[in-house]
């Protein structure tokens, strides 16, 4: 799932499945629509079943994620014992693993649209916004599963939907940082992913080491990337047909 690279290239570009999607509403209360001027009325509290349910899903999710970033070969049954639940229940949200590792990469790229869309919110400083930005993606885990999950599911038309969303927003903060004279003129959408990819591959010691040290490696790389009258960059920036191509399957 390739979070900053624009389309999730794949050989066999799929479609979700009417399971996946029914997936991926479990969980979720319906809104109730407006009527005559009135506000919207508050999501109302799932059923004990629905509760459960949704619970389930989570820790699948949860679980799915742990599993597959150490190791990417994973049986889908390993996530079950992980999670604590039936192979049943597993199989009752997700036909197979390339519908979970799809679910897992829709849910990684929104977070990454989330954080994207807010930072282009914020108009206060945007050097301040830019690095909040890239710690923020870094915290939530953007590149972690990309690195290790690039071409072992089946791209489909609403991933490659989000890719583009990410690519455009994401060029349009660093032109927005970049009008502003506080980052490097030569760094591009491409050069961030992978940056990203580099320091969430740094695994020493917990989770709060490998965190300590990832944002430590980063602080000396946003040094280097606010001198906007930098030496040029060697080479050119990678394109999203280079970074893409290890999606194919």
């Amino acid at each position: 799932m390739p979070y900053l690279n624009g389309i999730i290239c794949s050989d066999k570009v799929g479609t979700v499945t009417e399971q996946s999607a029914t997936s991926r509403s479990r969980g979720r209360g319906k809104q109730t629509a407006p009527s005559g001027g009135a506000a919207e009325q508050p999501t109302p509290p799932l059923s004990g079943r629905r509760a459960e349910a949704a619970r389930n899903d989570e820790r699948i999710l949860t679980s799915a994620r742990a599993v597959f970033l150490a190791d990417p070969g994973a049986p889908i049954s390993a996530v079950a014992g992980h999670a604590g639940v039936g192979i049943g229940a597993l199989y009752r949200r997700y036909a197979s693993k390339d519908e979970l590792l799809q679910r897992l990469a829709a849910d990684g790229m929104q977070r990454y649209l989330d954080e994207v869309r807010a930072a282009l919110t914020d108009d206060g400083d945007p050097w301040i916004a830019f690095t909040r930005f890239v710690r923020r993606c870094l915290d939530v885990g953007a590149g972690a599963l990309t690195q290790r999950l690039a071409g072992s599911f089946t791209a489909t038309e609403e991933l490659n939907r989000q890719g583009r969303e990410i690519h455009e927003a994401t060029q349009q903060l660093l032109a927005r940082t970049k009008d502003a004279g506080a980052l490097r003129a030569d760094f591009e959408v491409g050069d961030l992913s992978l940056l990203l990819e580099a320091l969430q591959s740094i695994r020493i010691g917990d989770q709060v080491r490998a965190s300590q040290l990832r944002h430590r490696y980063l602080t000396v790389v946003l040094d280097g990337l606010h001198h906007s009258s930098a030496e040029q960059l060697p080479g050119t920036p990678p394109s999203w047909q280079e970074t893409s191509a290890r999606y194919n399957r």
